[in-house]
């Protein structure tokens, strides 16, 4: 199996919802296309991704630096015992020349990469990329359900309490049972407010409601909202400082009793591991949400719940940032605690297949070989555009 070819393409998320720090209405997205010397049902293997959401495009590294490193190298030095490509040959030849630090530069172009090579080696065996993790990671079948969550709660330009409580009446009909919400975009005061309306439509249960401050808080901000909320008993507290603080971190875990959370902006294994050791996450009740290829991919988010695990880390304690098709691979493939989702949101980027019932708070595992972006008309659509001329 080779490589013949890679592209990249920045296209516009067109999306103007807002978080606690900023709109998503400049932001752009990166669609990544691997076309290979393979052949399936007549047509070239070609793994597909993104690079998930809440980061700009990142080609010009990729075209600059880790595309020609891959394209560039002899064939058989990517390439696993069985003549398949192997994601972690390729990820070390994309890191070539690295210097150690500065993961964010990097983590996103070769993580997006990386995690279309999964999905193109995933095709090639004709496997779902969930199962042929499960296979890898685990040695037994994926999961044939995982549980799922809204990510929303979203601020418009002119929000007020009452607002939410319309936009999770809809997630409700859909089939999610739990919530979360944005706070710190408004006054203390309105965002209780908003956490108590949340509440109020899911019957009371704050273990059915999170919220998330985007790292927009100063520790003595984040403090007083954590005085606030804990009485409420919320599922999580997500990200309530800059997320490389820990020691602003390790403050608000020692104050505040419930769960927090964190993950989605951390770009490599140390910032991870610096996380639990110094920025006060307790194994017992926080969760980690690592966007899988914004940490350098596929292999790494699962090396590193392995390696965690040994650490007291249960599978339970992984809610991937993305809410998207390479998010819930690594949850059925890997048994993690829940997958988010994005219905409606961030255009032909946010959610799942066209097929996929949501039913009781859960989604099933995909079962079409790969990531599965084929099921996702309006995304692929946008991904074959990329690989025009190779099909």
């Amino acid at each position: 199996m080779r490589i013949l070819d890679i592209r990249e393409a920045a296209l516009p998320m067109r999306s103007d919802l807002r978080n606690s720090v900023f709109s998503f209405a400049e932001m752009t997205v990166s669609i990544v296309a691997v076309l290979t010397d393979r052949m399936v049902e007549g047509e070239p293997v070609i793994g597909y991704a993104f690079n998930s959401i809440g980061r700009y495009a990142c080609g010009e590294p990729m075209r600059a630096r880790f595309i020609p490193r891959l394209t560039q190298a002899p064939p058989d030095t990517l390439l696993d015992p069985d003549g398949y490509l192997d994601p972690a040959k390729a990820l070390r030849c994309m890191l070539v020349g690295e210097k150690p630090g500065g993961d964010a530069a990097r983590a996103v172009p070769v993580g997006t990469i990386e995690t279309a090579l999964w999905d193109a080696v995933a095709k090639a065996r004709r496997l779902p990329l969930a199962e042929l993790i499960s296979r890898t990671w685990r040695q037994r079948p994926m999961e044939a359900r995982v549980p799922c969550y809204v990510g929303g709660g979203w601020y418009k330009p002119d929000s007020k309490p009452g607002d939410v409580a319309e936009e999770l009446q809809r997630h409700l009909d859909a089939g999610y049972t739990h919530m979360k919400i944005k706070v710190g975009g408004l006054s203390l005061a309105e965002d209780i407010g908003r956490v108590e309306e949340a509440l109020k439509l899911l019957g009371g249960d704050p273990q059915r409601l999170s919220v998330d401050v985007n790292g927009r808080f100063s520790t003595a901000e984040a403090l007083d909202y954590a005085s606030a909320l804990a009485p409420f008993n919320l599922r999580w507290f997500e990200e309530p400082c800059h997320p490389n603080d820990f020691q602003a971190s390790a403050a608000i875990a020692a104050a505040y009793p419930g769960a927090l959370a964190t993950g989605e902006n951390l770009f490599s294994p140390h910032d991870v591991w610096n996380q639990v050791r110094f920025g006060g996450w307790r194994a017992d009740r926080d969760y980690l949400q690592m966007d899988p290829p914004q940490i350098y991919g596929i292999a790494t988010y699962a090396n590193l719940v392995r390696d965690l695990a040994a650490d007291g880390w249960g599978h339970d304690r992984h809610f991937p940032h993305g809410g998207n098709q390479m998010s819930l691979a690594l949850v059925a493939g890997l048994g993690l605690g829940g997958c988010e989702a994005y219905p409606g949101f961030f255009g032909a980027f946010g959610g799942y297949a066209d097929d996929c019932d949501v039913s009781n708070g859960s989604m099933p595992a995909p079962q079409r070989p790969g990531i599965g972006f084929e099921g996702q008309s309006r995304l692929h659509a946008l991904m074959r555009e990329v690989a025009a001329g190779w099909i």
